[in-house]
C-alpha cells in the first residue's frame, strides 16, 4: 500500500498554536514591565481585523530553517498562493524545495495532491477551519504555518503564557509600514510585523524554537493581500485528473515519525 505523508520536521515545532496546547505552563509574569500595552493592542487590532474578513487570498513565502547531522544550518524555501473563504473553506498551493503540493478544504474533505507524482490523499475532517486544522495536526501530523494566526480566537491563544510583549521599532516591509512587535513565552518566541493604518494586515512573521541552541526558525513573508478575491465552491472541491492515484495518509504519531 502506498502511504501519502506530507509534512517537514521544522514545521511541528515551531507552530505556535499547538505548541501552546500541548502543555498548561503557566507561569507568574514577574516583571509587569515586560507586557507593553501597545504591543498587545497592535496584536488584538491585527487578529481582529483578520478574524472580520470573510474572504481573502495571500501570497507567502516561507523560509524553513533546518539544522543537518553535520552540524551545518541550511535554509529551505516555500512558496504558497493562499484563498480562505469563511467559515470552511481553503486552497493552498505550495512549492518549493521540499514540497510541491497542493491542499483543497472544501468544509467536509481535505485533499493532499502532488501533481509531481500524480497521487492524492483524501480524508474527512471537522466543519470548520480551526477544527481542520486540529485535525491535520493531531491526527495527520502537518500544518501551514499561517493557520497560526486564522484561528477565530487567535489572540487569546498567541497569548496564551506570553510572557514578554514589545514594540521593537517601525519599518517597512515590501513598502508598507508596519510596527515590529516581538513575543515571548516557555519555548517560543515570536515576532509580526503590522501593517499600520486601517488594515492591520501582517505582513511577516517570525517563531522560533527557543528550547534549541540552533534557535531554528519558520520565517515567513506575506505579499498580495487581495479581500475581494473571486471564489467558487468549486475551486475548494477537488477532482482527479485523469491518471492520478488515491493513496493513503501516513498515521501520525510522535517519537521517531518527527
Amino acid at each position: 500500500m502506498n502511504i501519502f505523508k506530507f509534512r517537514t520536521t521544522v514545521l511541528l515545532f515551531t507552530l505556535i498554536v499547538f505548541a501552546l496546547s500541548v502543555s498548561v505552563c503557566r507561569e507568574v509574569r514577574a516583571q509587569d514591565q515586560a507586557m507593553d500595552p501597545a504591543a498587545t493592542d497592535i496584536l488584538k487590532r491585527m487578529t481582529d481585523y483578520l478574524g472580520s474578513l470573510k474572504k481573502f487570498s495571500v501570497h507567502t513565502q516561507n523560509t524553513l530553517e533546518e539544522l543537518l547531522d553535520s552540524g551545518h544550518r541550511v535554509d529551505f524555501e516555500v512558496g504558497a498562493n493562499v484563498i480562505i473563504s469563511r467559515p470552511n473553506k481553503l486552497r493552498a498551493e505550495r512549492r518549493g524545495e521540499m514540497v510541491d503540493q497542493v491542499f483543497y478544504y472544501d468544509g467536509k474533505t481535505l485533499t493532499l495532491y502532488n501533481p509531481v507524482d500524480k497521487v492524492y490523499a483524501m480524508e474527512a475532517v471537522p466543519n470548520t477551519l480551526e477544527g481542520m486544522f486540529e485535525f491535520m495536526y493531531w491526527s495527520l501530523g502537518f500544518n501551514i504555518p499561517i493557520s497560526d494566526l486564522l484561528y477565530a480566537d487567535a489572540f487569546r491563544l498567541l497569548m496564551q503564557d506570553v510572557t514578554l510583549a514589545e514594540v521593537i521599532g517601525q519599518t517597512f516591509i515590501d513598502g508598507v509600514k508596519c510596527d515590529h512587535l516581538l513575543f515571548s513565552r516557555p519555548g517560543v518566541d515570536f515576532q509580526v510585523w503590522v501593517a499600520q493604518g486601517s488594515r492591520p494586515l501582517p505582513h511577516k512573521y517570525v517563531v522560533t524554537d527557543t528550547t534549541s541552541p540552533a534557535l531554528l526558525s519558520i520565517i515567513m513573508r506575506m505579499s498580495d493581500w487581495n479581500m475581494e478575491p473571486v471564489v467558487a465552491d468549486a475551486q475548494f472541491a477537488f477532482v482527479p485528473p485523469k491518471g492520478t492515484q488515491k493513496i493513503d495518509f501516513m498515521p501520525f504519531t510522535t517519537g521517531e515519525n518527527k
